[in-house]
């Protein structure tokens, strides 16, 4: 391999074609589709969608992966590389009429990118992401297991679950040390306050071995008192943690908030 994986920005390529029939069958990809992929890599995916798709708009940040990129990808003019970091750049922009995310995800950037695409990518309907089995599980943990926690609420208040695949590791270069999988999730709405929401259930989470009410206070979100008269009001008791609620509770509670 000409290209060398930079451990900063958790780069594993994906190498093996094997898989790549497995992410379009969850992926639901059809010849209309806009896709929008994030951490092209190597242009192993990037071609493969581009081959079945009506356009892939794919965003990268490092840069010196461009020549080989673009040399991969010549003879298809249905992608748009762009180069920045998908966290920074204004992605509904970028990938104007993309209706679904397809990407295996830089690991140390995975969870930012599907919270923010929630609700900032208003557009898509479909989520296909290779992400680190942990992330995984973490996506649709239920209340009061230890994978559960604000990412877990917030894509269950926008989304459902459409598919799920294990990934071996030897599907990369190089090879993490952690296991993967494949995650797809339909979008069903978002909740017309989800920005209130979001922050409430960041802050409910941000300090996981307190309580809500004094999580929130900490949080700069609400005093300790409005939360626990907030709880009261959704039915839970003062010492309630985040992990007992279930999203719906989370629309309930950031709703009675001052």
């Amino acid at each position: 391999m000409s290209v060398r994986p930079k451990k900063q920005l958790g780069q594993h390529f994906l190498v093996d074609d094997n898989i790549l029939g497995v992410i379009g069958r969850l992926a639901d990809l059809r010849p209309e589709d806009v896709v929008l992929e994030i951490g092209p890599g190597l242009g192993v995916l990037t071609t493969y969608l581009a081959d079945r798709v009506a356009r892939v708009h794919a965003v990268e940040l490092d840069r010196s992966l461009e020549t080989q990129l673009r040399e991969r990808l010549a003879g298809r003019p249905n992608v748009e590389l762009h180069f920045g970091d998908a966290l920074q750049l204004d992605l509904a922009a970028t990938a104007p009429g993309a209706r679904k995310l397809v990407a295996n995800l830089p690991y140390n950037v995975a969870t930012g990118i599907v919270v923010e695409s929630l609700d900032g990518l208003p557009e898509l309907e479909l989520w296909c992401v290779m992400v680190q089995r942990e992330v995984a599980d973490r996506l649709f943990a239920q209340p009061a297991t230890k994978s559960y926690g604000a990412v877990s609420v917030l894509v269950q208040l926008a989304t459902e679950r459409a598919g799920f695949h294990p990934v071996g590791r030897t599907v990369f270069r190089p090879q993490p040390n952690v296991d993967s999988a494949l995650v797809a999730f339909r979008r069903t709405g978002v909740p017309d306050d989800f920005a209130a929401v979001k922050r409430v259930v960041e802050a409910a989470f941000a300090h996981r071995r307190k309580t809500l009410a004094n999580s929130v206070e900490l949080s700069d979100v609400s005093s300790r008192e409005e939360a626990v008269r907030a709880l009261d009001a959704i039915g839970r008791a003062p010492a309630t943690r985040a992990e007992e609620l279930a999203p719906h509770e989370f629309v309930a509670l950031a709703r009675v908030l001052p």
